[in-house]
């Protein structure tokens, strides 16, 4: 039997529809990061982690109908409903392979651009992801992140319920191998990897109010609240009140949210 899926975010269908919203949230930055890289017409790219949606019709418009995309995708749930956006959407570029980024069939050497977005910082063993993806790009070809650093997120006035709710999902992710700070590693995780002339760019977003990303906490949280209380890091009753009070403070405009830091790091396979 195959050990439980650490994925701290889980599967409901409410993280299904975030992931949704996630792609189109994050467009832009996704687009300027593959423009720094060159995607275009007829080049061959896999997506790691690609979700219901992730960059495949990103991807997809740059590679043109010479290009071919390859989304990976570990939860089969997510794999089919990937598999739902490109029939219609007829991306007939695209395809979506139901499979563990660690060990892919995907051929060696043969791929243009490997990419991931927020998919390292909820996982475990990281870098045996990377190495996989380095493993099936060419020679000259590119392999490019884009993660965060979860724990910097911040609010002022800083609020209690908010601080212990990040304590609790730090406890989670420790216990279960994630990194949640990863986003400031990856860099070096490319250059561990082989990669060469790395490249990096950091950003930080203010989230107002009425913004899909305002409440993150709450809804990682509550993806994680069933983990969280069959664990034993927190109690049902300790996590109604904190989550009620984070609740209450970001509903007021006058707070100021932070996000992650988040770091898009890309490099070159050597020739």
């Amino acid at each position: 039997m195959s050990p439980p899926d650490p994925y701290i975010l889980g599967y409901r269908q409410a993280e299904q529809d975030r992931l949704e919203r996630q792609a189109l949230e994050l467009a832009d930055e996704s687009n300027w990061l593959f423009d720094q890289i060159g995607v275009s017409d007829g080049w061959r790219v896999v997506e790691v982690g690609c979700g219901p949606r992730g960059c495949l019709d990103l991807l997809s418009s740059r590679v043109g109908a010479k290009g071919r995309v390859v989304g990976v995708e570990r939860s089969s749930e997510q794999a089919e409903t990937a598999h739902r956006f490109v029939t219609e959407h007829h991306l007939s570029n695209v395809e979506v392979l139901d499979a563990d980024a660690r060990s892919t069939s995907l051929a060696t050497g043969t791929f243009d651009l490997a990419t991931a977005r927020l998919v390292l910082v909820n996982v475990p063993e990281p870098r045996q992801i990377v190495a996989e993806m380095v493993r099936f790009v060419r020679p000259g070809g590119f392999v490019a992140l884009h993660e965060p650093d979860a724990t910097f997120q911040r609010c002022e006035p800083p609020h209690p319920a908010q601080t212990r709710l990040l304590q609790l999902l730090d406890i989670y992710a420790k216990a279960n191998g994630i990194d949640r700070e990863i986003g400031l590693k990856v860099p070096g995780m490319l250059r561990e990897a082989g990669i060469v002339d790395v490249h990096v760019h950091p950003m930080v977003h203010l989230y107002p109010l009425g913004h899909g990303r305002r409440m993150l906490v709450l809804d990682f949280v509550e993806n994680a609240r069933g983990r969280l209380i069959e664990n034993g890091v927190v109690g049902q009753d300790d996590l109604d009140a904190l989550t009620a009070a984070l609740g209450r403070h970001l509903e007021d405009p006058a707070t100021l949210v932070v996000s992650s830091l988040f770091i898009q790091a890309w490099g070159r396979v050597p020739a």
